[in-house]
């Protein structure tokens, strides 16, 4: 170790010592650019338009992530893996990095046509200046309400109806999004759920199968996850798993 630290101080000397022979060889001096923040006064009306829609679009990035679960199809995918690592019982393989990954693929698989409405009807339009902000916004929001509306449960949306006291809407354009939202979030949980359960079926099956063996050979102290892991993996694998699983996710939200 301590020559590891000897070599990595020589390093560091040498690179410093490079730096200023560099520049003093330079004719002209090194200089670094300066970045200031500060607060003013506001000369036009238009400056505060401005400086509320950059706090806007920051606030938005921050919970981007938030929104990407909350309309979209991300909670389900990522769920039901989630329910198909543990009914494996391969502990940390897929890992958490993988899972979460190929979980945002997927979604942006099942989301591109709604995102592509959203693209020529609200935000190329507004680029173009042919719409106000305002109706930029009521545009984009359309398709994705629509596919909300497809996914969501009746029972799920007269629940946050109710909760929400407003008035018994007459179609779906008087659904308010905030009360969307959270009874699609809900409807997509149940939903995920149902998938985890069937999927965990044949692995239950299986490890049963494994402990009765085990009980009747009088190895009971044997613990029969140890036994059972190898057959799910090759059970999972001659039936092409990943593409049953994949398969029936992205046909779910047909």
């Amino acid at each position: 170790m301590r020559v590891k630290k000897q070599w990595l101080l020589g390093g560091l000397l040498v690179a410093l010592l490079s730096l200023i022979v560099v520049a003093g060889a330079s004719a002209e001096p090194l200089s670094l650019p300066t970045v200031s923040v500060g607060v003013g006064k506001v000369s036009k009306p238009g400056d505060v338009s401005t400086v509320l829609q950059i706090f806007f679009l920051m606030t938005v990035l921050s919970l981007a992530p938030s929104l990407l679960m909350m309309t979209t199809s991300f909670t389900r995918i990522v769920v039901v893996l989630s329910f198909l690592r543990s009914a494996l019982g391969t502990q940390q393989a897929p890992s958490n990095q993988i899972i979460v990954g190929l979980s945002l693929f997927l979604t942006f698989f099942v989301m591109a046509p709604v995102w592509q409405q959203v693209n020529t009807q609200a935000l190329q339009p507004y680029r173009a200046a042919t719409i106000t902000q305002d109706e930029a916004i009521k545009r984009g929001v359309a398709p994705i309400r629509k596919f909300m509306l497809s996914q969501v449960r009746e029972k799920d949306l007269a629940l946050f109806i109710s909760l929400s006291k407003l008035p018994r809407p007459r179609n779906a354009d008087d659904i308010p999004t905030m009360t969307l939202i959270p009874a699609y979030m809900v409807s997509e949980l149940k939903t995920a759920f149902q998938i985890g359960f069937l999927v965990y079926i044949p692995f239950l099956v299986l490890d049963m199968v494994v402990a009765s063996v085990l009980m009747s050979m009088g190895m009971m102290m044997l613990p029969p996850v140890m036994i059972s892991l190898p057959f799910k993996i090759l059970l999972f694998v001659l039936v092409d798993g990943w593409g049953l699983i994949i398969g029936s996710l992205i046909k779910s939200f047909g």
